[in-house]
């Protein structure tokens, strides 16, 4: 297991990115959605926790088997989902990423927001994360993927016409006021024999791509958000889901199914294959309780397999 902890800093509040948050996730899965691939939501209700009270619970399916890199496209089948689950207990969450036929797979993100510049070393109440194991993020100045990249989000340019806030510039968090922190507690597993470095370290590289990206447009699109109540952007978050849906269920539709050995979006596993992913390390696992901490002990990898 590969833990790591990011800290983003916004120039909002974090009543503001209650808002921002909900606005800016769903456009920005409706933007990536589409050619078969993207997010679609499966389940979105409120929930109640014995220990966080009130909050939202959503459950997505996320399609991208074209994002695989190659040695990775080996072992998984063409058609795949991973399985998001997130409980939104604000400004405490925690999000589980899965897939079926990897039960040595999991992700979990537990992310706290306060107003401050990222300076509470033990935000999460329990263990502090190890100084080399914290990763700050810039959303001014630190590099995205090219593909990724507009002008219209680049904060160096950017000025909020509704708040007057922006652009930023180079040392920003120093004295800038409104500022929040953007805590996230990244646990990745993948404990298959000579694919668990390679594979954590590439999840991480893309978690962190698009913590910089979607924090970024959370702050640029500030004026079409901001001023929205809870209820403006749940009925906005509803709109996108059901456009969200459509765009990735009716390019599926268009490029037919596929062959009779490749179902779409799952497997069964045959003894053959059951074997197989034995050999490989692969066992039934149960997820573990979303709302226990599950901070691993030193050392920060566990259970590695020789690679």
């Amino acid at each position: 297991m590969l833990m790591k902890e990011y800290r983003i800093c916004m120039p909002l509040t974090v009543d503001e990115y209650r808002i921002g948050q909900l606005y800016m996730i769903s456009k920005h899965s409706c933007e990536q959605s589409g050619g078969g691939e993207g997010v679609e939501v499966v389940r979105n209700e409120s929930d109640i926790h014995p220990q966080h009270g009130p909050g939202q619970l959503t459950e997505k399916r996320i399609y991208l088997s074209s994002k695989l890199p190659s040695w990775a496209k080996a072992f998984v089948p063409r058609f795949f989902y991973v399985t998001e689950k997130a409980w939104n207990f604000y400004p405490y969450t925690i999000t589980e990423y899965s897939v079926s036929f990897l039960p040595k797979f999991s992700i979990r993100i537990e992310t706290r927001f306060e107003n401050n510049k990222g300076d509470n070393d033990n935000v999460f109440g329990d263990t502090p994360t190890p100084a080399e194991n914290v990763s700050i993020l810039d959303i001014l100045s630190d590099p995205i993927p090219e593909k990724c990249y507009k002008e219209t989000e680049d904060l160096s340019h950017w000025q909020s016409s509704k708040t007057g806030r922006g652009p930023l510039e180079e040392g920003w968090k120093d004295d800038h006021k409104p500022i929040m922190c953007s805590y996230k507690r990244v646990q990745c597993s993948f404990e298959v024999y000579g694919f668990q470095t390679r594979t954590e370290e590439f999840i991480h590289r893309n978690i962190r791509d698009i913590l910089l990206v979607g924090h970024r447009q959370a702050v640029a699109w500030i004026d079409e958000w901001h001023g929205l109540s809870l209820e403006e952007v749940r009925e906005y978050e509803q709109a996108m889901q059901e456009k969200t849906n459509s765009k990735v269920k009716s390019s599926q539709n268009s490029t037919g199914p596929p062959a009779a050995s490749r179902p779409v979006f799952s497997r069964s596993i045959s003894v053959t294959d059951e074997r197989s992913l034995k050999k490989m390390g692969l066992t039934t696992a149960a997820m573990s309780d979303p709302s226990a901490s599950s901070v691993p002990q030193s050392p920060l990898r566990l259970n590695s397999t020789p690679e």
